[in-house]
């Protein structure tokens, strides 16, 4: 999915239904919150355009976002007056771990939640 075809919001539609059919296991909300983070970051801070893959594999779930950036996000004060500050840790804190990986035009920030073992899920019952 990329950002001439959809908005932010269609992804956030799409993000939904992809966990629901692929992995159950995951947090909607952590993932779509993590989506729309990085498709602000990717409209704010970039030309504008981006791409979003969401995979399933075994044992993880990964989001990924190109943009046209190839600046690595940096964590900053968060600015209370709207200047914002306030996305880039919540992705790193709701995520399992972020990569970003250079592309020659530009980056892919990668978000990626390991699937919870059986025993860890059945001590959380």
């Amino acid at each position: 999915m990329d950002s001439p075809t959809c908005d932010s919001s269609a992804a956030r539609a799409m993000t939904v239904r992809f966990l629901s059919d692929h992995c159950p296991w995951a947090d909607p909300a952590d993932v779509q919150l993590v989506v729309t983070e990085l498709l602000t970051n990717a409209l704010r801070h970039t030309e504008g355009w981006w791409r979003l893959r969401l995979r399933a594999e075994p044992d993880e779930l990964s989001v990924e976002v190109d943009d046209s950036s190839r600046s690595v996000p940096v964590a900053r004060t968060p600015d209370f007056t709207g200047g914002g500050g306030f996305g880039w840790p919540m992705v790193c804190r709701l995520a399992g771990r972020v990569e970003i990986r250079p592309r020659p035009t530009g980056k892919t920030v990668r978000a990626v939640w390991d699937r919870p073992s059986l025993s860890a899920r059945a001590r959380e019952a």
